[in-house]
């Protein structure tokens, strides 16, 4: 009898020992795979930043640690020029796609019309279709109205491309709104522009910035539709760097590409702060 009640209390004692073994296992097996998705994701962003300082004019291999690579960059020309593009027409085309990704995330989640579903897919395709179809499709677009290929063509193409991200995310965030605020505002006595204004958009920014920063990032970031609709002396910064890594991967661009990292990082956490001012108001 008395190894019978031994088998049996030390049975639960067995398998709760199990229990946390298999815990202990998977536990092992999620920070072994986060932490290789990190090292994935991050270790050649590490790499890119440290090359940015060697000495060495090309190549893997580590001579020493200068920073004249970084004071080329600021003296090449053709480089600060691409530069400069690049955020002149990620920063226009960042506008004027959140004021139509956030117009047309509101007409189609409010209205109802004829023909709602067909436009609604319409606006998910620029997202799916491959770049080199949308950039052959806007170059021959402009070609057939007769449009030299330079500023206008090449903003024309970014805004194409960057709104329907916008609208997916102000969507997105419209889909959680309640509309009972706005329905409070105008019993108290505000009018449809200003309950816009008070009450609608500081709800919505949240999505409003997300989007203009998705659509920021995907400007800057793109080389397809660039390359297909820019003219002469419209070079963006990725359409500027590719042929010059067919030669070697100078430092030099490495430097230009921490810089743009670190451009990235700061409009990011810009972003972050206006958020959580935001909602402390």
């Amino acid at each position: 009898m008395a190894q019978l009640v031994s088998a049996s209390s030390s049975a639960p004692a067995n398998v709760a020992g199990e229990s946390r073994a298999r815990v202990s296992a998977g536990r092992l097996v999620l920070t072994t795979i986060t932490a290789a998705t990190f090292a994935f994701l991050y270790v050649p962003i590490f790499v890119l930043i440290i090359f940015s300082f060697n000495q060495a004019k090309s190549g893997a291999t580590w001579t020493g640690f200068t920073t004249e690579w970084y004071a080329k960059m600021f003296a090449n020309e053709d480089l600060i020029e691409a530069a400069l593009n690049s955020l002149l027409v990620g920063t226009i085309s960042t506008l004027v796609a959140v004021v139509l990704g956030t117009l047309l995330a509101l007409a189609m989640e409010r209205y109802s019309f004829k023909g709602k579903a067909f436009w609604d897919g319409l606006l998910y395709m620029p997202v799916i279709i491959p770049e080199i179809v949308a950039g052959v499709s806007l170059l021959l677009f402009f070609a057939f109205i007769g449009l030299e290929r330079g500023f206008p063509t090449l903003l024309a193409a970014h805004v194409a491309f960057t709104t329907p991200f916008v609208y997916l995310t102000v969507r997105a965030r419209l889909a959680d709104f309640d509309r009972s605020v706005e329905e409070a505002a105008m019993d108290l006595g505000a009018d449809e522009w200003h309950t816009f204004w008070r009450i609608t958009l500081p709800l919505l920014m949240p999505g409003v910035v997300s989007g203009a920063l998705l659509a920021f990032t995907l400007s800057m970031d793109d080389f397809i539709i660039s390359n297909f609709v820019k003219g002469v002396g419209w070079n963006t910064l990725p359409v500027y760097v590719w042929p010059q890594l067919k030669r070697a991967v100078s430092p030099e661009i490495n430097a230009a590409s921490t810089m743009l990292l670190l451009f990235s990082i700061f409009i990011v956490v810009l972003s972050l702060v206006l958020q959580r001012r935001q909602s402390r108001i």
